[in-house]
């Protein structure tokens, strides 16, 4: 095999690899369809680079249409993926612009009025508008991670390598007057192996962003509770710890509420396993709402419940407590029929010191113990030690 047909098999080779690699990923992650779009640019690319080399029944005019046409289609495929992955809007009217408007260049200077040199310049400058869009859109997430830093930098230099390379390689060389030639020259030796070197990087930091999203997603799976949406024991926990960490560090009181459905077992028994889900779920979403983004909420038992709230004492736990207390025992919850009352009780204490979270939840746990065994919907409070401030209960904790 000689070189030039080397070189000009090399990119389709790459392209149909990585477009097969991405399809196998999405078959296995349906709901990450970017993969799919991802699968679809660097297939289309593949055609577009045999049809720089060999030519249609058709005529070679036609040959250079049709390549270029899946040269335009791969570019907006991947482009729509990168942006869309980073969680952005896709900037359709920008990308139809953009790609657009160097496709109809390219067809003016190929049928109107022949020009190999313009074709070049057209169909490239689109395609490095098309990169720099990309970078455009990736700006906002540079700061998030590695990948997205890497897709920044590698969108950058795309940009400038479909731009700044191809202009140099025109301006040193002079103008194309036509194809004979013009697959042995540097500016068609450079194009082949820097789209080569560029795709695969690319592709390599896209394949890091969906391994990165598969371990985030195991990750989430491992420390949710399903049912609830809360954290489990073991998330809650982890999560837990980090906090007391930096309130410590940042000497910012903690408190943690406990919460335990009042009846659980007697309500399940008596209208079922799926009224009992319901039941907790509703409990949960109450619990979320009022938690908000800067608690730890968490489904730690069968029935029982923990949010640990930070820059909070024992007076604002508690009244967090009672508010969560009253509005869940004034609703209905779906599944069960109208009129039954579902209650929770709960027990809350302040951290002390450098107290873990251990000793706290233990001292929580005991005051939520005081709460089911006096009467239970009712807030108890585990007081704080005796030479600091005492707190009284009072109220529906009382």
């Amino acid at each position: 095999m000689d070189t030039g047909l080397f070189i000009a098999l090399l990119n389709p080779t790459i392209a149909l690899a990585l477009g097969a690699a991405f399809l196998v990923l999405w078959f296995y992650q349906r709901h990450r369809p970017y993969l799919a779009v991802l699968g679809a640019s660097y297939g289309m690319s593949a055609p577009g680079f045999l049809l720089q080399y060999f030519t249609l029944p058709v005529g070679m005019v036609l040959t250079k249409l049709v390549s270029n046409l899946c040269f335009t289609f791969a570019a907006c495929c991947l482009v729509g993926a990168i942006i869309s992955r980073y969680g952005r809007r896709v900037p359709y009217i920008a990308i139809g612009i953009l790609a657009g408007g160097g496709l109809a260049a390219f067809c003016w200077f190929l049928f109107v009025q022949p020009d190999l040199t313009w074709r070049i310049l057209a169909i490239n400058f689109g395609f490095g508008g098309l990169s720099l869009l990309v970078a455009a859109e990736l700006r906002a997430v540079r700061g998030n991670g590695p990948t997205e830093k890497i897709l920044f930098v590698l969108s950058l230099l795309s940009g400038l390598n479909f731009i700044g390379r191809t202009l140099l390689v025109v301006i040193s060389h002079g103008p194309f007057t036509s194809y004979d030639g013009f697959y042995g020259s540097s500016y068609w030796t450079t194009a082949l192996l820097t789209h080569a070197l560029l795709s695969l990087l690319i592709a390599l930091s896209l394949f890091s962003a969906a391994a990165l999203d598969v371990m985030k997603a195991l990750k989430t799976e491992t420390h949710t509770d399903p049912l609830s949406g809360l954290l489990n024991r073991r998330g809650f926990e982890e999560r837990a710890l980090l906090v007391l960490q930096h309130c410590a560090a940042a000497r910012v009181p903690v408190a943690l509420v406990l919460a335990d459905l009042d009846h659980f077992k007697a309500l399940n028994d008596k209208y079922g396993h799926a009224a009992g889900d319901q039941v907790i779920a509703d409990f949960a979403a109450k619990l979320r709402a009022a938690a908000g983004t800067h608690a730890v909420a968490g489904r730690i038992g069968g029935e029982e419940f923990a949010v640990l709230l930070s820059l909070s004492d024992l007076a604002t736990a508690r009244l967090f407590a009672e508010a969560v207390r009253t509005h869940y025992s004034a609703g209905s919850v779906d599944g069960l029929p109208p009129g039954t009352r579902v209650t929770a009780s709960f027990g809350v204490a302040a951290r002390t010191g450098d107290e873990g979270l251990e000793p706290l939840m233990r001292r929580a746990d005991e005051a939520l113990y005081k709460a089911k065994k006096n009467g239970r919907d009712s807030v108890r409070l585990s007081y704080e030690r005796a030479e600091t401030v005492f707190i009284p209960d009072s109220g529906s904790a009382s």
